[in-house]
């Protein structure tokens, strides 16, 4: 389980990735596609050059009611999914996370609901962003873009 910062939004030089930053729950009635989606996307793209970054929240239908480590332990157990799983968070109001307020107010689109996807350029500016129903193949392309861009920049860079 990592801290919230142990990850930026923004970087820059070898380290550079494309993030899709995700607010997860684990008793939603779409746990299951985004979880095995989000796992696909991370294996077929990551960790060199993108990561998902899966932000677990309370804050809808109260469908994440596990301590931080359970969920950690439910999503890898279950899905087995390997990108970072951090702490669990608010995202909406006052008490709503920094980057997630970041993420909200850079897109003008507040959360409505659990699995809500941010994409974010490796410069830390969010690019485009997904309700939770949309299904994993609309998202595919534009990770694949933004990751291309990447690895002709790094090559370029060498």
């Amino acid at each position: 389980m990592e801290p919230l910062a142990a990850y930026p939004l923004k970087c820059s030089g070898p380290r550079a990735k494309v993030s899709l930053v995700v607010n997860v729950a684990s008793d939603c009635q779409l746990t299951d596609r985004n979880y095995l989606g989000l796992k696909e996307l991370h294996k077929e793209f990551g960790p060199s050059h993108f990561s998902v970054l899966a932000f677990p929240c309370n804050q809808f239908g109260e469908s994440e009611p596990r301590p931080s480590k359970e969920v950690e332990s439910f999503a890898r157990k279950n899905y087995g999914v390997t990108f970072p799983i951090f702490h669990k968070i608010k995202i909406l109001g006052s008490e709503g996370e920094p980057a997630f307020r970041f993420l909200v107010d850079s897109s003008k689109k507040e959360p409505r609901w659990n699995f809500w996807k941010y994409l974010v350029n490796p410069e830390g500016q969010v690019v485009k962003f997904w309700k939770p129903e949309e299904p994993i193949e609309v998202i595919r392309p534009d990770i694949a873009a933004l990751v291309r861009q990447v690895i002709i920049k790094k090559k370029e860079d060498l």
